[in-house]
């Protein structure tokens, strides 16, 4: 089937920070979604821009290195091959991907910055930022911690688990330095500065034509009478990507450099050649719309900031089609903890068992609506039906042959991105299987990962 729409849809595989190595848990939410996801659009003969990459300025990051006293590009480089080696194991394709460590990359993203503080979209102004009294670090994102002024729940300067809200050092609640524990100090400084609320008409006609899941709409619905923040795009601090220019001495923050990078990696995909701002938003006349695929703690993100700064860039007509979310997924009735190694790591656990069935076990299992659990009783005991299914073993009691056609079909309409349903089509697949039909299906090539999809430059 050939879709008629000859414009590009971009699929958004989020990037892993490379603090810790993937866990099922990652894998249960956007990554194999994500995956499923594009070879079902591919197969239907829609044009697909699957986009994956890596986060390596998150300030989590030199956290972690300085926590475990070893180098950070140590560190990195070795967490960036087990994610690697985690996504070729799930058989996980993408058609770019983003590498922060890439001098090119670098430059297009300090450029775009650049760009768009000397062209005035985006105004430089004095901010009142939050110092740590005793070690003096910038206040944000890892380095800070207080309470959620929407949920009271704990939370640190980025997003709240408990309701996917935004968080700074400047909205928690009783912030302080989560290093060393010091009280805040203000810290003026003169950074650059979106100011979000400049678009809410934008954003408005985004949240109202994208299809979001009923719990990211209730986190969304804070924001439609409140006053949208005014974001930092860069800060005074130890990690992240050099700004130059009118910037020097400043660092790209890493949600910022995660919109400038979603404007520039289908761009640079679809032309290579073109350079700079304007080329770049140029390209985008090719993008029909944007899938992310994501955790419900980066609802403000995907849902806000990043729209907002396709806007801010000259994107003409907004992009969000909507969003494939998760809930948490829990290992034996538990939080995974890496703290506590209280965790299946993907790339071990790919390596001993079969991709197929974990790609099945995991779709299955995903917890789309509501946290579900990881038992390896129960995987086993799914392994142990599926595995004759998969070899053309015999179907014995099940769906009747009859009612085998509708259930395969319903199947590979729950891999649309619009209701998107990962469990349902594993659980409409293997009645299907059971009934002699569907082996060499769209659902079965997508949910089990056969066939190959293009592997961009890494």
């Amino acid at each position: 089937m050939t879709s008629e729409s000859t414009g590009v849809t971009v699929i958004v595989i989020p990037q892993p920070t490379v603090n810790g190595a993937l866990h099922i848990g990652h894998l249960c939410g956007p990554y194999l979604a994500a995956d499923i996801a594009s070879r079902a659009a591919r197969a239907r003969g829609e044009r697909v821009l699957t986009l994956a990459g890596v986060d390596v300025h998150p300030n989590y990051v030199l956290t972690k290195a300085e926590l475990q006293g070893v180098e950070v590009g140590e560190m990195v480089a070795r967490y960036r091959g087990q994610i690697q080696a985690a996504f070729d194991g799930a058989r996980i394709g993408y058609d770019a991907f983003l590498d922060p460590q890439a001098p090119d990359y670098q430059r297009a993203i300090a450029r775009i910055l650049r760009e768009l503080v000397e062209n005035g979209t985006v105004p430089m102004r004095e901010f009142t930022l939050l110092q740590c009294a005793d070690c003096e670090r910038t206040l944000h994102h890892s380095y800070v911690v207080g309470t959620c002024p929407a949920c009271g729940t704990g939370a640190n300067g980025t997003s709240c688990e408990g309701c996917g809200g935004f968080t700074s050092a400047q909205t928690l609640l009783d912030p302080s330095c989560a290093r060393c524990g010091g009280s805040p100090r203000p810290l003026v400084a003169t950074i650059p500065v979106l100011p979000l609320e400049d678009y809410r008409e934008r954003l408005t006609t985004e949240w109202l034509r994208a299809e979001w899941p009923m719990r990211m709409r209730t986190v969304l619905e804070q924001y439609r009478h409140a006053p949208l923040p005014d974001i930092p795009l860069a800060y005074p601090t130890n990690w992240g990507i050099e700004c130059d220019g009118p910037l020097a001495g400043l660092r790209v923050d890493f949600p910022s450099e995660l919109g400038f990078s979603y404007l520039y990696g289908p761009a640079h995909a679809l032309r290579p050649e073109a350079a700079g701002l304007a080329e770049w938003v140029a390209a985008w006349e090719e993008v029909e719309g944007v899938w992310h695929f994501n955790g419900m703690d980066n609802t403000f993100y995907f849902a806000i900031l990043y729209p907002a700064i396709l806007a801010a860039a000259g994107v003409p007509t907004a992009k969000a089609c909507g969003a494939v979310v998760n809930e948490l997924y829990l290992l034996e009735g538990k939080k995974f903890s890496t703290s506590r190694n209280h965790a299946v790591w993907a790339e071990e656990f790919l390596a001993a068992e079969d991709p197929e069935l974990v790609r099945l076990y995991l779709s299955w299992d995903r917890p789309d609506r509501y946290e579900t659990d990881f038992t390896h009783e129960s995987y086993q005991a799914f392994c142990a039906w599926v595995r004759p299914l998969l070899a053309g073993g015999p179907a014995g009691p099940g769906l009747p042959a009859a009612l085998a056609p509708a259930e395969l079909e319903r199947a590979e309409r729950a891999l649309h991105l619009n209701g998107f349903d990962a469990a349902l089509a594993v659980r409409s697949l293997l009645g299907a299987l059971g009934a002699g039909v569907g082996a060499d299906s769209v659902a079965m090539a997508a949910l089990t990962g056969r066939g190959a999809l293009p592997r961009g430059e890494r």
